[in-house]
């Protein structure tokens, strides 16, 4: 701290004016200088942070009609703010000023909050705080696992956290990296989760907690994003519930809604799971970093809700799980009945073409042979034969009964 306030002077250049750090690299080319102390520790930070330089840009011919106005620059500084004894003093209007007034402010904290920060917002905090560059570079991507790291007297954090849509009824997940050091917080937020200006308001409006310092807002965040897990796993709960009645009622879209949450619980065994080891292994240092009581009572409440989600996870996975088992089990029944359905269908439809191809046989015998002695050829045997009329009708009779005893015999008939 004092080395920051002793070069403030020299540095007001580059907090007001001079943002690609130029005075700064004056500084520490000079050891002799009021700023020489920290940039001689600071340079392998800075070569390693530092982008190159751009080349000059090319000399375009003017053009007859004026070009359309480019689009603002999004920011992606939240907010910025300096507290001193709990209680804000400043709210500097872009990170230049704030590490001028931090330097300014005696006993001061900074709490930077950015979203979705550019390359060279997260470079210029870097060489502001001394962040490491493996810190800065996970802070640049998303898509971490949510870890705890210790780089000399700087703690990186990375959360994952989530929160429930109504409207679609699935669990939206967003990422938020936390620098804390000795007199700065600094968090990057990749997603819409979690709200932290309500975080800021709530250690705002408690001096007595934010007095002690950059762990009380960690200890905050942490508890912030625990306390989203609650709505998420009463979401959730009812969405299990729902899918339990449309398991037994036979929807059959109830298998992708399953596949899709069973997704979305391994997600949040992903955000969960590594939190518990993340807080214990806070607590384990308390006693070598001499953590406040209150913020020790206060880390192991946060810890205790973590742990239950944890669990209340856990079991919805298994729940999912178990009702797929038995959607799974529930649909081969239904299928298996459907198909004794069909066999019972086809025995039955057979039946019939049996007793309808008996019919037709018995029946064709008269037919072949009324065609045969209808022919009126003349030269026919039996033509003009007294009893030809009586032996064709027996002929029939007894053809269409022996057909009859035959089918009978084999249950067509």
């Amino acid at each position: 701290m004092s080395e920051r306030r002793a070069r403030s002077a020299s540095d007001d250049r580059r907090g007001s004016g001079d943002p690609d750090g130029a005075g700064e690299a004056k500084g520490a080319q000079d050891p002799g200088g009021p700023r020489g102390t920290r940039a001689g520790r600071r340079s392998l930070w800075r070569r390693a942070l530092t982008p190159p330089s751009a080349p000059p840009p090319r000399q375009t011919p003017p053009r007859e009609a004026p070009a359309a106005p480019e689009p603002a620059e999004v920011v992606s500084v939240v907010q910025s703010a300096l507290y001193r004894d709990g209680v804000r003093v400043s709210t500097p209007a872009s990170l230049a000023e704030t590490f001028r007034e931090l330097r300014e402010q005696p006993d001061g904290m900074a709490w930077i909050g950015l979203a979705r920060p550019t390359a060279a917002e997260l470079h210029s905090l870097a060489a502001e705080f001394d962040l490491h560059p493996l810190a800065v570079e996970d802070a640049m991507e998303a898509h971490q696992r949510p870890k705890l790291e210790r780089y000399g007297e700087t703690l990186f954090v990375v959360l994952s956290a989530a929160r429930y849509l109504d409207a679609a009824e699935e669990v939206d997940f967003g990422e938020l990296h936390v620098f804390v050091g000795p007199d700065f917080v600094i968090t990057v937020r990749h997603g819409a989760a979690p709200d932290l200006s309500a975080v800021r308001r709530r250690m705002e409006g408690s001096p007595e907690l934010l007095r002690l310092g950059p762990e009380a807002v960690l200890y905050a965040i942490l508890d912030s994003v625990v306390d989203g897990y609650v709505p998420v796993v009463s979401g959730v709960q009812n969405d299990i519930d729902e899918i339990e009645t449309e398991v037994f009622r036979g929807d059959p879209a109830v298998s992708r809604r399953i596949y899709e949450l069973s997704r979305e619980m391994v997600e949040f065994q992903r955000a969960t799971r590594p939190l518990v080891g993340m807080l214990h292994s806070l607590m384990a240092g308390f006693a070598k970093y001499r953590t406040d009581e209150e913020l020790q009572r206060y880390l192991r409440d946060v810890a205790d809700h973590v742990t239950h989600t944890s669990e209340r996870v856990d079991g919805f996975r298994q729940a999912l799980t178990d009702i797929l088992t038995v959607n799974a089990t529930l649909v081969t029944q239904q299928q298996n009945a459907e198909m004794r359905a069909l066999a019972e269908a086809g025995f039955e439809q057979n039946e019939e073409i049996k007793k309808i191809s008996s019919w037709a046989a018995i029946l064709f015998a008269p037919t072949l042979v009324g065609t045969i002695y209808g022919m009126n050829f003349r030269h026919m045997p039996e033509l003009h034969w007294v009893l030809g009329y009586p032996f064709a009708i027996v002929l029939m009779a007894v053809v269409c009964t022996s057909l009859y005893i035959v089918f009978k015999r084999r249950d067509w008939l």
